[in-house]
């Protein structure tokens, strides 16, 4: 099965902000692990699930994979997934859509949509 080409990280309102002043150098738990963690959308609302319990003001960036080339790699995490993980800063020109975080009627992560 082929990898997908985007992927997706929740973040605070306030590395939001951070994002869109150009770049993201990763949450305490990222910084500690040496890369960020990023989910795919099929993953996307277990990690929030799991993570993210009880906080709000949540946001939700589609992060564009290909144009992060060599510094993401695919690595076994939870449950045995595979977690597309970035070494490296989250660049806001590699992010292609961002919302604040939204559940759909079935609970899922609403995916954030370009313009």
């Amino acid at each position: 099965m082929s990898k997908p080409n985007a992927a997706f990280k929740v973040l605070t309102a306030e590395q939001m902000i951070a994002l869109e002043a150009g770049s993201f150098a990763g949450a305490p738990i990222d910084q500690a692990d040496g890369y960020i963690h990023l989910s795919t959308a099929e993953q996307l609302t277990e990690t929030v699930d799991k993570h993210f319990v009880g906080q709000e003001g949540l946001w939700v960036a589609e992060v564009d994979l290909d144009a992060l080339g060599d510094a993401i790699r695919w690595e076994v995490s939870r449950g045995g997934q595979e977690f597309p993980h970035l070494y490296g800063e989250l660049t806001l020109d590699t992010v292609v859509a961002y919302s604040p975080l939204e559940r759909e009627h079935d609970g899922s992560v609403r995916l954030p949509v370009t313009g």
